[in-house]
Protein backbone atom coordinates (compact mmCIF):
# COMPACT_ATOMS: atom_id res chain seq x y z
CA UNK A 1 0.00 0.00 0.00
CA UNK A 2 1.30 3.44 -0.93
CA UNK A 3 1.76 5.85 1.98
CA UNK A 4 -0.01 9.19 2.15
CA UNK A 5 3.32 11.03 2.38
CA UNK A 6 4.52 9.36 -0.81
CA UNK A 7 1.31 10.34 -2.63
CA UNK A 8 1.67 13.94 -1.47
CA UNK A 9 5.28 14.07 -2.75
CA UNK A 10 4.26 12.50 -6.07
CA UNK A 11 1.39 14.97 -6.44
CA UNK A 12 3.77 17.89 -5.89
CA UNK A 13 6.33 16.41 -8.30
CA UNK A 14 3.78 15.87 -11.08
CA UNK A 15 2.36 19.38 -10.68
CA UNK A 16 5.88 20.88 -10.74
CA UNK A 17 6.85 19.01 -13.91
CA UNK A 18 3.66 19.54 -15.88
CA UNK A 19 2.73 23.02 -14.58
CA UNK A 20 5.96 24.73 -13.38
CA UNK A 21 4.29 27.99 -12.29
CA UNK A 22 1.74 26.13 -10.19
CA UNK A 23 4.52 23.94 -8.81
CA UNK A 24 6.34 27.06 -7.70
CA UNK A 25 3.27 28.07 -5.68
CA UNK A 26 3.19 24.65 -4.00
CA UNK A 27 6.76 25.14 -2.81
CA UNK A 28 5.36 27.68 -0.35
CA UNK A 29 2.56 25.40 0.88
CA UNK A 30 2.22 22.23 2.89
CA UNK A 31 0.64 19.44 0.82
CA UNK A 32 -0.97 16.50 2.57
CA UNK A 33 -3.11 13.56 1.44
CA UNK A 34 -6.10 13.28 3.77
CA UNK A 35 -8.16 10.12 4.21
CA UNK A 36 -11.89 10.22 4.75
CA UNK A 37 -14.30 7.35 5.24
CA UNK A 38 -17.81 7.77 3.81
CA UNK A 39 -20.91 5.68 3.29
CA UNK A 40 -22.14 2.30 4.42
CA UNK A 41 -20.04 0.26 4.40
CA UNK A 42 -17.39 2.96 4.86
CA UNK A 43 -15.40 3.59 1.72
CA UNK A 44 -11.99 5.23 1.91
CA UNK A 45 -11.69 8.47 -0.03
CA UNK A 46 -8.39 10.31 -0.40
CA UNK A 47 -8.10 13.98 -1.19
CA UNK A 48 -5.33 16.55 -1.28
CA UNK A 49 -5.20 19.22 1.39
CA UNK A 50 -3.07 22.23 0.52
CA UNK A 51 -2.27 24.38 3.54
CA UNK A 52 -1.37 27.93 2.47
CA UNK A 53 -0.58 31.13 4.26
CA UNK A 54 -3.18 33.85 4.06
CA UNK A 55 -1.20 35.76 1.45
CA UNK A 56 -0.83 32.69 -0.83
CA UNK A 57 -4.28 31.13 -0.69
CA UNK A 58 -5.88 33.22 -3.47
CA UNK A 59 -3.08 32.41 -5.90
CA UNK A 60 -3.35 28.69 -5.13
CA UNK A 61 -7.15 28.71 -5.41
CA UNK A 62 -6.81 30.33 -8.84
CA UNK A 63 -4.96 27.16 -9.93
CA UNK A 64 -7.50 24.76 -8.40
CA UNK A 65 -8.67 23.41 -11.78
CA UNK A 66 -5.13 22.37 -12.67
CA UNK A 67 -4.55 20.86 -9.22
CA UNK A 68 -7.84 18.95 -9.33
CA UNK A 69 -7.01 17.56 -12.77
CA UNK A 70 -3.69 16.15 -11.51
CA UNK A 71 -5.32 14.79 -8.34
CA UNK A 72 -8.04 12.97 -10.26
CA UNK A 73 -5.45 11.50 -12.65
CA UNK A 74 -3.71 10.08 -9.57
CA UNK A 75 -6.93 8.56 -8.23
CA UNK A 76 -7.50 11.18 -5.56
CA UNK A 77 -10.99 12.59 -5.11
CA UNK A 78 -10.57 16.34 -4.69
CA UNK A 79 -8.25 19.24 -3.82
CA UNK A 80 -9.03 21.43 -0.83
CA UNK A 81 -7.20 24.69 -0.08
CA UNK A 82 -6.98 25.55 3.60
CA UNK A 83 -5.91 28.81 5.21
CA UNK A 84 -3.04 27.64 7.41
CA UNK A 85 -2.72 31.04 9.09
CA UNK A 86 -6.06 30.46 10.84
CA UNK A 87 -5.17 26.88 11.72
CA UNK A 88 -1.94 28.01 13.37
CA UNK A 89 -3.95 30.06 15.85
CA UNK A 90 -5.88 26.95 16.88
CA UNK A 91 -4.22 25.52 20.02
CA UNK A 92 -5.26 21.96 19.00
CA UNK A 93 -3.65 22.19 15.55
CA UNK A 94 -0.51 20.12 15.01
CA UNK A 95 0.35 21.84 11.73
CA UNK A 96 3.05 24.05 13.23
CA UNK A 97 4.91 20.98 14.55
CA UNK A 98 4.31 18.96 11.38
CA UNK A 99 5.75 21.53 8.93
CA UNK A 100 7.79 24.08 10.92
CA UNK A 101 9.77 25.34 7.94
CA UNK A 102 6.69 27.10 6.57
CA UNK A 103 5.84 29.07 9.68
Amino acid sequence: MISDEYLAREFTTVVSRVYPKTGELLRHCYVKVINSYWGKPPRRLQYVGIYCSERMIKAVQAQKDVLTEVAKDMGLVEVVCLNATRLLRDPMSKLKRTAPRFW
